[in-house]
C-alpha cells in the first residue's frame, strides 16, 4: 500500500475516421480500436495501423483473447472478423463468420481458451478458433441477447435479456441453464473478478446483484434513468468484497458491500454531461470515467477526483486500461485515439 498519487501524461495520439466504438488492450501491450466507419486499427505505441479499412458499416466491439494471440471484432453487418497475431504483432485475418441480418453487439472470449461467445439475436454461439468449429449454440428464446459474460474461471457463461439471466455450465452445455429471474429485462451484466457476485443492469432503472449460489438478488433502485454500464474492481475494499461502479446519465454510483444493509452507495458527481463509460484500473480501486463533455476523470479509491484528462474535440466515446494498469486509452466521438501513461509508474493501491 502506498499514498503516492499516480499522475498520467499523454504519450500517444492516433486517429480513425469516425466515432471510436471500441478499445481493447492485449496482454502484449498492443491497443486495438474500432470505429463506426468499420475500421480496425492496432497501435504499437508509435503509430495506429489499420488492419481493416472503413466500409461504412459500424463495428460494435473489438476484443483480444486473454493470451493476446487472437483479436475479434463484429458489428452491423453480422460478420465476425478474427485475426491471429504473430510475435511481431502482425495481424492475419484467419476467419470471417457471416451472420447476415444480425447486428452483433456482444462478444466475449473465454478466460483461458481460444473460444469466442457471440450473441446472435436470441442465440449465443460459442466458436472454437483453433478447431474452426462451433462448440455449441445456446437458445435464450425469451428475447435478443442483451448481455453476455464468462465466469472469470470460465466454468459458466451468463446470458442476459428479457426476464433475467440464464447461466450455462461450460462442462455440459446440454445441461439445463440456471435461471436468475427478473420482472423486467437485463440490459447488461458483469461477473465480479472473484466470481462471487454477478450484477445486472435492468431496463426498469434498477440494478440487481446476486451472490453466486443464491437466486435471490439485492435490488438497487432510485436511478434517474437506465443504468448504462456496470464494472467491478479487481481488488476488494475494506468490506472484503469488490466495489461495483455503475453509470447513469451524468452520475456514477459506487456500491460497497455492507453486512447490515446489503450494499451501500455513494455518488460521484463531477461530469457535466452523460457518463459514457467507467472502468477500474486493474488490481486497484482507482476508477476512470469518461464523459461526453470531454473529461476523463480519475477517482482515488472510487471516491475523490484526483485528475481530469482532456484532449478530444467533442467528447469521449470509450476507454480501456492496459493489463498492467500503467496506461489508459480513450476514444473520441470524432475518431481520436489517445493514450496516457502513469509517469509515477505506481498504482494508487499497490
Amino acid at each position: 500500500m502506498t499514498n503516492s498519487v499516480p499522475k498520467f501524461q499523454p504519450v500517444f495520439t492516433g486517429e480513425l475516421s469516425d466515432y471510436v466504438t471500441g478499445l481493447a488492450w492485449s496482454s502484449r501491450g498492443l491497443l486495438a480500436a474500432c470505429s463506426a466507419a468499420g475500421e480496425v486499427g492496432i497501435a504499437d505505441g508509435e503509430v495506429l495501423k489499420l488492419i481493416k479499412q472503413a466500409d461504412g458499416y459500424s463495428l460494435s466491439q473489438v476484443l483480444f483473447s486473454t493470451d493476446g494471440q487472437f483479436l475479434a471484432a463484429a458489428g452491423q453487418t453480422g460478420d465476425v472478423f478474427i485475426w491471429q497475431l504473430d510475435s511481431q504483432a502482425t495481424a492475419t485475418l484467419i476467419t470471417t463468420l457471416h451472420n447476415p441480418g444480425v447486428w452483433i453487439d456482444h462478444l466475449a472470449w473465454h478466460p483461458t481458451r481460444a473460444e469466442l461467445a457471440i450473441g446472435l439475436k436470441h442465440y449465443v454461439q460459442v466458436w472454437d478458433v483453433v478447431a474452426q468449429a462451433v462448440i455449441t449454440t445456446l437458445d435464450f428464446a425469451a428475447s435478443s441477447i442483451l448481455g453476455l459474460d464468462w465466469h472469470p474461471a470460465g466454468d459458466y457463461l451468463a446470458v442476459g435479456g428479457y426476464q433475467g439471466i440464464r447461466v450455462w455450465t461450460a462442462a455440459d452445455w446440454d445441461e439445463e441453464p440456471q435461471h436468475l429471474e427478473l420482472m423486467s429485462a437485463c440490459v447488461g451484466l458483469a461477473w465480479a473478478g472473484n466470481g462471487e457476485f454477478m450484477a445486472a443492469a435492468n431496463i426498469d432503472r434498477t440494478l440487481s446483484v446476486w451472490q453466486w449460489g443464491d437466486i435471490s438478488p439485492w435490488e438497487m433502485r432510485g436511478f434517474p434513468g437506465k443504468v448504462k454500464q456496470l464494472v467491478w474492481s479487481d481488488l476488494a475494499s475494506s468490506s472484503g468484497a469488490p466495489l461495483l461502479a455503475s453509470s447513469c446519465a451524468e452520475g456514477i454510483v459506487v456500491w460497497e458491500r455492507d453486512q447490515d444493509i446489503g450494499w451501500a452507495s455513494r455518488i460521484l458527481d463531477l461530469h457535466q454531461q452523460a457518463v459514457i463509460t467507467v472502468v477500474f484500473q486493474p488490481n486497484s480501486l482507482l476508477l476512470a470515467s469518461a464523459g461526453s463533455e470531454g473529461w476523463l476523470c480519475l477517482w482515488d479509491q472510487a471516491q475523490e477526483p484526483i485528475q481530469i484528462l482532456e484532449g478530444v474535440k467533442v467528447g469521449f466515446s470509450t476507454l480501456a486500461w492496459s493489463r498492467d494498469g500503467s496506461l489508459v486509452a480513450a476514444g473520441g466521438q470524432v475518431g481520436e485515439v489517445l493514450v496516457w501513461q502513469n509517469v509515477e509508474n505506481i498504482s494508487i493501491n499497490n
